[in-house]
C-alpha cells in the first residue's frame, strides 16, 4: 500500500466532512508551490487502510495526520506545523511553534478540533476534488 506512495511526497489525511479541514486543504493546495503534498480523507478507503496500518485510534486523533515516507506519521499540531513549514514565507515561520511543548500545542489544537463542527459546520459527504486537482488526492 504505502510502498507505492511516492518518496518525494507527503500525505495529508484530513476529516473529509469537516468544513474547517476542507478549507485548510484548499489553503494548502494554493500555497504548495513545490507540489509536495497529496491528500486523502480519513473516511476514504485509503485513509482507513493507513489508520489500520498504523493502529491509529480515531477516538483520540480524528482531524489531521501527516505521513512522510521516511519519517512516518505526525499528528495534530505537529502535523499542522510541519505542513506550514513547507509552504514558504511567511507561513514557514509558524514552524517556530514546534519549540512549544507538544502538550501545550495539542491542548489548543484539541480545543479547536473539538469545536470545529459547531463553529465551522460539517458536510454530509467528503469533498470531491475538481478534475484539475484529482491527481493530488488518493481515494
Amino acid at each position: 500500500m504505502l510502498e507505492k506512495f511516492p518518496k518525494n511526497k507527503q500525505l495529508v489525511l484530513f476529516d473529509g466532512v469537516c468544513n474547517l479541514c476542507n478549507t485548510s486543504i484548499q489553503y494548502i493546495i494554493k500555497r504548495d508551490s513545490k507540489n509536495l503534498f497529496m491528500f486523502t480523507a480519513l473516511q476514504s478507503d485509503f485513509g482507513k487502510r493507513i489508520i489500520s496500518n498504523f493502529n491509529i485510534d480515531t477516538t483520540k486523533i480524528d482531524s489531521i495526520i501527516l505521513y512522510h515516507p521516511e519519517k512516518g506519521i505526525s499528528y495534530k499540531s505537529t502535523a499542522a506545523l510541519k505542513i506550514a513549514a513547507k509552504l514558504g514565507f511567511p507561513l514557514n515561520l509558524m514552524a517556530v511553534f514546534l519549540l512549544v511543548p507538544t502538550f501545550i500545542r495539542n491542548w489548543v489544537y484539541d480545543f479547536i478540533a473539538k469545536n470545529r463542527y459547531k463553529w465551522y459546520g460539517k458536510k454530509e459527504a467528503c469533498m470531491i476534488p475538481s478534475p484539475e486537482l484529482k491527481n493530488k488526492f488518493i481515494d
